[in-house]
């Protein structure tokens, strides 16, 4: 049976660091910069999801009158205690397809994997939409701040979280990851076996971005360079007690290339703003970097194989590398589905431009109910 529980919400952030962007983007050889850095609660150990008092609507998108929602939270295998919003088809019978969908790297629930949980749920998916690890509602101190393994478990404890759900198969799961978290899913595909098929969506590797800057344009000097400043960091932040944070994200002060710009248009304006998200004039800590400056998430992909692959990117987007060097470097069953026109953030929200349609078909597909 599921417990209701009152959660405690955010915590709040910490002061940023005086710390001037084009210093930091310097820091990072201009990595940083291109990663979308635009960006509690516990309880003992329970078997089964608890389910949250249901509040306001708060998400960036509006609501659908054709699922049920509510929210919940679930364990991480590190004892992280995770915020998520369930959405399950309206007068839907079990057992049924899942999926737990994640990102951008920053955001929160509220913002486009909520929609896309939603709108997979409208195609008779049981969806979860969650807040990573040390973001938004979910628990973790410092606030905001990643890691690579921590993030890719973040996944497999949604997926530990669905299968114990009565109306869900475990063995017809499958992930949706979006931005930065469209590299977390591919990896947590790689190393749990549970999950079945994984959507990549606008895909970025945050290791392959920090580590090489954008483009690979990452000279080892600047490598060298960066990860020297980032150990000093770590002098300051232990002995003030407390993390330094970065710069707050995706504001503009002129000159700044398109893509950021893009992502000011989402996380900074109504379209996409959520107080409790990262890229939403927040940030992240500033030795964020330092384990995926060191760990590649996407060293295993070939392993996702013989389960399916769908990468989507936008055509315009200036992350479609990203998209197209994965392909390449994974085994089939795999697709690469470009979209016409669309630029990186386009992904994130835009319905006309998201192929649910297509991301449908591939799930049921890939989750057929047994015979």
């Amino acid at each position: 049976m599921l417990k209701m529980t009152q959660t405690n919400g955010d915590t709040g952030l910490p002061t940023v660091a005086e710390i001037d962007r084009r210093s930091l983007l310097k820091m990072t050889g201009n990595g940083i910069a291109a990663f979308s850095l635009a960006a509690a609660v516990t309880g003992p150990a329970t078997a089964q999801p608890q389910v949250e008092r249901q509040g306001k609507w708060d998400k960036t998108f509006p609501q659908s009158d054709k699922v049920q929602h509510q929210k919940l939270t679930f364990k991480t295998r590190y004892g992280i205690t995770l915020a998520g919003d369930l959405y399950r088809p309206q007068n839907a019978r079990g057992p049924l397809a899942a999926l737990a969908i994640g990102g951008p790297f920053g955001a929160v629930k509220e913002q486009s994997s909520g929609l896309y949980a939603q709108t997979m749920a409208e195609h008779g998916f049981v969806t979860l939409a969650f807040d990573p690890s040390y973001t938004g509602e979910s628990s973790g101190l410092p606030r905001n701040v990643a890691s690579p393994d921590i993030n890719v478990e973040d996944f497999s404890a949604a997926v530990d979280c669905l299968g114990l759900l009565p109306e869900v198969d475990r063995e017809r799961i499958g992930i949706i990851g979006i931005c930065g978290w469209g590299g977390m899913a591919l990896s947590a595909a790689a190393v749990d076996k549970r999950i079945k098929a994984v959507v990549a969506s606008t895909m970025y590797d945050m290791t392959r971005v920090m580590s090489k800057g954008y483009n690979d344009s990452m000279t080892l000097e600047q490598r060298t360079r960066a990860l020297e400043q980032l150990g000093q960091q770590r002098w300051k932040d232990v002995e003030a007690g407390q993390p330094a944070y970065q710069p707050p994200y995706n504001e503009l002060h002129g000159g700044e290339a398109p893509f950021l710009v893009e992502y000011h248009d989402y996380y900074r304006t109504p379209r996409g703003f959520h107080p409790r998200a990262v890229n939403s004039g927040n940030a992240w800590t500033i030795t964020t970097p330092l384990p995926f400056m060191n760990l590649p998430i996407l060293a295993h992909i070939k392993e996702i194989s013989p389960r399916p692959i769908l990468l989507v990117h936008g055509e315009k987007a200036h992350s479609r590398y990203f998209s197209e060097t994965a392909y390449a470097a994974a085994a089939e069953p795999k697709e690469l589905m470009i979209i016409p026109g669309a630029v990186h953030t386009d992904l994130y929200d835009r319905t006309d431009a998201i192929p649910f349609n297509t991301l449908t078909a591939f799930f049921q597909k890939n989750l057929p109910a047994s015979a």
